[in-house]
C-alpha cells in the first residue's frame, strides 16, 4: 500500500471506458492540486484500489462488462473512507436514484463544465469529512487524552501546554465561555502532574453567597459566628499538598480578592477567628468567563491578584471555533447516552451533520451534550435528521443557509431544507414556501 504524509494531495481515481474523457478530467483535476489516476474500466479500477488509497472516486455510469454502478457498491462494501460520484450520458431521474441508492454521494451528467466538475468533486470532500469525523471513535483514535475530545488545532495546543503546564506548580488562569470545559482541563492539569494523588478542590466562586466564601475557603475556629459549633477546615486546607480551582473567580469582591492575594503571596490561610496563619501547599487555577482586564478597568478586579493568577494563561476556544470537533463530540456522547439508557447508538443523516458543524453552539459543549442527550431519550428512528434536531438550531440552519452560494444554490438548499423540517410533506413545504404544488414539483424536477 502506497504510504502517504499528513500533507499530501487527495487522490482522485477516474473511471471512464472514453479516454478522451479520462485526459480531460485528469487534466482539469490535476490543475487544482489534486493526484489524479486513470482507468479504462471497473477492473482496472479495482487494481489501482488494492494497491492505492483513494479519497475519491469519479465513475462513468455505463461501461463494458462491469458498469460504475458495480464499482460503486464494491467501493461502498469494501473502502469506507473513500468518496464517489457518478457521471454518465445517460441522464435519467432513474439513473441518478440509482446511483444515490447504491452509494454515490453526487451525480453528474455529460456534457458537465468544469466550474460544475470542480463544484462537486469540492462537495465530495466535503461530505467525506463529515462522514469520517462523526463516525470517528475518539478512545480508538487516541485523541480523548486527559477527557478533552478533539482533533482541531486548538485542542491539539491545549493538549501540548496541559502537559508543559503540569510539569510546574505555577498558577494557572483559564478563560473561555461557558461550557468550553474549563473545569475539565483544570482536572486535566491536576492529574497530569505530581500532585495528581492529592485531592482536587472545585469550587465555584459565584454560586457561594459572599457572606460565606470566607469561610468556605478559609475554614473557621468554633466560636467565630453564630452558628459555628466546631472548628472546619476550609477548602484551602481541603487541597493541600493538591490543587484548588476557583471557578468564576471574577465574581469574587475585592475584599475577598485581598485575602486571595495574601493567599499566593504569603502560601499561607488564617482561619475565620484565628489569630495565626497556617502554611499550605496548593496550587491555585482560576477561571473566568469574563474579561477580567476590561474588569480592571473597571476597577472590579485587583490588578495585582490578576497578574498572580495568570502567570500561565489558558484560552479554550468556543466550539463553533473548533472545526470538526462538534461532529466528533455528538458522536462520543451519542455512544455514552445509548449505552447509559440502553438504546441502540443512532446515525446522524448528512444533513444534521451539516446542521451540528454550521451551529453556533452559544451554550458550547454542555450545550452539545444536552441536545444529544435529549436525541437519545426521544428519537426512535436508526438515524436522526434534520426535524429532530432542537429548533434553535433548524433556524439557524435557515439563516446561514445562504453564505458563499449562487441564489440557484441557495434556493435548492432552502427548499431541501424546509422539505426535511416538515418530514417530506409537500403540501405543508408548499405552503412555507409561497408557491403552489405544482410549482414545487417544477422545482424538485431541476434539483
Amino acid at each position: 500500500m502506497f504510504m502517504e504524509s499528513k500533507d499530501s494531495p487527495k487522490r482522485i481515481l477516474v473511471v471512464d471506458d472514453a479516454e478522451p474523457t479520462l485526459e480531460v478530467i485528469q487534466r482539469n483535476l490535476v490543475s487544482k492540486g489534486y493526484q489524479v489516476f486513470t482507468a479504462t474500466g471497473v477492473e482496472e479500477a479495482l487494481r489501482i484500489l488494492d494497491k492505492v488509497r483513494v479519497d475519491l472516486v469519479i465513475t462513468d455510469y455505463k461501461m463494458p462488462w462491469l458498469s460504475g454502478l458495480d464499482l460503486v457498491r464494491h467501493i461502498r462494501e469494501n473502502l469506507r473512507e473513500s468518496e464517489v460520484i457518478m457521471i454518465t450520458g445517460y441522464a435519467s431521474i432513474p439513473g441518478a436514484v440509482e446511483a444515490i441508492k447504491s452509494g454515490a454521494v453526487d451525480y453528474l451528467s455529460k456534457p458537465f463544465t468544469d466550474e460544475e466538475l470542480f463544484k462537486t468533486v469540492e462537495k465530495a470532500f466535503s461530505r467525506l469529512e463529515l462522514r469520517l469525523a462523526s463516525s470517528c471513535h475518539p478512545e480508538k483514535t487516541g485523541i480523548e487524552s486527559f477527557g478533552l475530545i478533539g482533533t482541531s488545532k486548538a485542542m491539539h495546543d491545549i493538549r501540548h501546554i496541559i502537559k508543559k503546564t503540569a510539569m510546574t506548580s505555577a498558577t494557572v488562569l483559564i478563560s473561555g465561555e461557558s461550557g468550553t470545559g474549563k473545569e475539565l482541563l483544570a482536572r486535566a492539569i491536576h492529574y497530569s502532574s505530581t500532585r495528581a494523588s492529592a485531592s482536587f478542590v472545585p469550587v465555584n466562586c459565584g454560586g457561594i453567597p459572599e457572606s460565606l466564601l470566607e469561610s468556605e475557603l478559609f475554614g473557621h475556629v468554633k466560636g467565630a459566628f453564630t452558628g459555628a459549633y466546631e472548628t472546619r477546615a476550609g477548602f484551602f486546607q481541603t487541597a493541600d499538598g493538591g490543587t484548588i480551582f476557583l471557578d468564576e473567580i471574577s465574581e469574587t469582591s475585592l475584599s475577598m480578592q485581598v485575602n486571595l492575594l495574601r493567599v499566593l503571596q504569603d502560601k499561607e490561610v488564617c482561619m475565620v477567628g484565628d489569630t495565626r496563619s497556617r502554611k499550605v501547599d496548593v496550587r491555585i487555577i482560576a477561571a473566568t468567563n469574563r474579561d477580567l482586564l476590561g474588569l480592571i478597568k473597571k476597577e472590579l478586579f485587583r490588578e495585582d491578584l490578576y497578574f498572580r493568577l495568570s502567570v500561565i494563561t489558558i484560552n479554550i476556544p468556543p466550539l463553533r471555533d473548533r472545526g470538526n470537533d462538534a461532529l466528533l463530540l455528538a458522536q462520543y456522547y451519542s455512544e455514552k447516552f445509548a449505552k447509559e439508557f440502553d438504546k441502540p447508538v443512532p446515525r446522524f443523516s448528512e444533513k444534521a451533520l451539516d446542521v451540528i458543524k454550521g451551529y453556533s453552539w452559544p451554550g458550547n459543549v454542555r450545550e452539545l451534550e444536552n441536545v444529544i442527550q435529549r436525541l437519545i431519550v426521544m428519537s426512535e428512528s436508526e438515524v436522526i435528521d434534520v426535524p429532530e434536531l432542537p429548533e434553535p438550531m433548524r433556524f439557524s440552519a435557515m439563516r446561514n443557509i445562504g453564505q458563499n452560494k449562487s441564489l440557484a444554490d441557495v434556493e435548492t438548499d432552502y427548499i431541501r431544507l424546509i422539505l426535511a423540517s416538515v418530514n417530506g410533506n409537500k403540501t405543508r413545504a408548499a405552503e412555507i414556501l409561497g408557491i403552489d404544488r405544482k410549482t414545487l414539483r417544477e422545482k424538485l424536477r431541476e434539483i
